[in-house]
């Protein structure tokens, strides 16, 4: 078993042999697009520039995290948006309606149906709560090293797990774009990442993910009209037709195709409607904001934004059932579509608007993996340099230069890990990996957070034994599941039948952190429960929020 995660993770990608496929095109690819390299290059060069601008604001550690929190309540939600529709949303989502039909929508609908959780419940206390990271706030009236420590490694599982699917639909982006072989594109698009976080910090990081949710409503809307200009803007006629040329007939209108049992239905379900309050990245980015009140507005921005385009989703995954399923242009000599089904979006785009349109939608499409695995990248290192290094290590004495330096450090070893992910997984549909890693979120980071802003009797010692269990059920399970321990690792059946664990992993965490709070009788637990009403007036008027650490 071991051997062979190995041989997949390092030896396939740095054979001599593969290198030499990658350089001379040794592989069946489409017909290079000479006006999509050209946007796509570009694309790279501009924001590379935005990176250099922003690197010359980048002063403290404020800056670098968090832009200084100079950004207003509508930047914030376009920002927000931005990281969110990541290339699960725009290509994996694309990918499941073309392959599945109506079981796609059950991704997008779990995808927005978080937004409420967070507008209601999370996103106001934690920034009058916190500095930096989620952390901050899970830690306010905890045991700082303890809470930390927890929250730092459910951080860094999901940006691993967040980061494979960004890395799956740059790979194969650019494999379809510039022949280039899939592990070499992988390697390139790690490097690119590395550069943006080092030297462009949150600054940069937001304005790539602003450019670029502009860029994809556009370019998703052109290419919905375009789909609903062909059956004369008459949505049953859509549905019909691609009822007719695909191999699954009236089954891609039925629920049931993806998700087979209530079980799975549920754990999905309950993934994709916490994870997203439990994901670093998203709640790192209320912190850019001044105050609770843009706070408020990022989410109810960010809320409008992202439902718009998981509409735009579904009808662009139909016309792709119509308009590429049915074009040979767009499939090898086995009739497999080429770049995997993955790629239905991008040669959509090629069928609606021509070879210009397809360059452009590539180039935007690279600029939502870009925009996301910045901000991924971002919330890991700053797990690792502000939570583990700053708070734990160094007891909240760190410097500030420190402190940056090993966010730079684990900067680079994310860009690495990020790269050998991609490799491993570059078969797996990369909406179905982000499914893995809300399930993680929602079952470590949500549980933990949300408790320790709204239950008072929470002490470190049920945060933190709840909060492992949460963890380590969720990626326990994962890897026993079908995905990794049949498909990847090489075993006849799965030992957990489910994909998806959230529906136990978070019963284990809210469990395991109710049960070992009420049963702690210590002088520290008692001095924790005294400390709740200060932070409830905290978190609900933000006097003296400058997001100093209570303790």
């Amino acid at each position: 078993m071991i051997a062979r995660l190995f041989a997949a993770l390092g030896l396939a990608a740095f054979a001599p042999a593969l290198w030499a496929d990658a350089l001379t095109g040794d592989v069946q690819r489409q017909p290079l697009n000479v006006s999509a390299i050209v946007m796509f290059v570009g694309f790279v060069l501009f924001t590379l520039g935005i990176t250099y601008w922003a690197s010359k604001r980048n002063r403290s550690a404020a800056d670098f995290y968090t832009a200084g929190g100079s950004i207003t309540g509508f930047q914030n939600g376009l920002a927000i948006a931005g990281d969110y529709m990541s290339a699960a949303s725009f290509l994996g989502i694309s990918a499941l309606v073309y392959t599945s039909g109506y079981d796609g929508l059950i991704y997008s609908i779990g995808f927005l149906v978080g937004w409420p959780v967070i507008l209601f419940l999370i996103a106001e206390r934690l920034r009058n709560l916190g500095k930096y990271t989620f952390a901050d706030v899970a830690s306010y009236r905890l045991g700082q090293k303890q809470i930390r420590i927890l929250s730092a490694c459910g951080s860094l599982v999901v940006v691993a797990f967040y980061l494979i699917a960004q890395m799956v639909g740059a790979g194969k982006l650019i494999e379809l774009l510039f022949g280039l072989n899939y592990h070499v594109a992988v390697v390139l698009v790690g490097c690119l990442m590395v550069l943006y976080v080092l030297f462009g910090g949150m600054l940069a990081t937001t304005w790539v993910q602003i450019i670029k949710a502009v860029l994809l409503l556009s370019g998703a809307t052109f290419m919905a009209v375009m789909v609903l200009k062909h059956v004369n803007f008459d949505v049953s006629t859509l549905f019909s037709e691609a009822i007719k040329v695909h191999p699954k007939g009236e089954g891609i209108m039925s629920p049931g195709g993806l998700v087979k049992d209530p079980i799975s239905a549920f754990s999905l379900g309950f993934a994709l409607m916490f994870g997203t309050a439990g994901l670093p990245h998203i709640l790192m980015r209320f912190f850019t904001v001044s105050d609770a009140k843009e706070a408020r507005k990022s989410v109810f921005f960010a809320t409008g934004f992202i439902g718009y385009f998981y509409i735009l989703t579904f009808i662009i995954g139909f016309g792709a059932i119509l308009l590429v399923s049915t074009n040979p242009d767009f499939k090898d000599a086995t009739g497999a579509l080429l770049g995997g089904t993955n790629m239905a979006a991008v040669h959509l785009a090629n069928a609606v608007g021509g070879s210009l349109f397809l360059g452009f939608i590539s180039a935007v499409a690279f600029a939502t993996i870009l925009a996301v695995v910045a901000g991924l990248t971002l919330s890991g290192a700053s797990a690792v340099s502000h939570d583990l290094y700053a708070s734990v290590i160094k007891g909240g004495k760190a410097n500030e230069k420190d402190e940056l330096r090993v966010s730079k450090i684990t900067t680079v070893t994310l860009g690495v890990v990020a790269i050998a992910l991609g490799i491993l997984f570059e078969k797996q549909n990369i909406a179905f990996m982000v499914g893995l890693a809300f399930s993680i979120a929602a079952s470590c980071n949500f549980p933990v957070l949300l408790l320790s802003m709204y239950w008072k009797k929470l002490t470190t010692r049920g945060a933190m034994i709840g909060g492992w269990l949460g963890l380590i059920t969720a990626v326990g399970l994962m890897i026993l599941g079908p995905t990794i321990w049949v498909q990847i690792l090489g075993h006849e059946k799965a030992i957990y039948p489910y994909e998806y664990p959230a529906l136990f992993s978070m019963a284990v965490a809210f469990v395991g952190i109710w049960f070992f709070s009420i049963t702690d009788k210590s002088t520290a637990a008692d001095e924790e429960r005294a400390r709740f009403l200060p932070q409830f007036i905290r978190s609900q008027t933000g006097l003296g929020a400058s997001g100093a650490v209570a303790h």
